[in-house]
């Protein structure tokens, strides 16, 4: 189990192509501050569909898309 599951399953439920969510947004939903090792556990996102598209650090936003099958 890893700390961001209820992120990933928070972007699954939602069904979008695409998905944008701020830094603090993700923060709410995963119950975790996110940190430098989101970008270790973003791989697991794949098993739900998903990929991490863009990390905007300027923006303070991640953009999750729909992978195609």
């Amino acid at each position: 189990m890893s700390k961001y599951d209820a992120l990933w399953k928070y972007v699954q439920d939602q069904g979008n192509e695409s998905l944008k969510l701020t830094f603090d947004e993700i923060a709410k939903i995963s119950e975790t501050a996110m940190d430098h090792s989101f970008l270790r556990y973003k791989k697991e996102l794949e098993e739900y569909g998903y990929h991490v598209k863009k990390i905007s650090l300027k923006e303070k936003n991640v953009i999750f898309h729909k992978m195609d099958h």
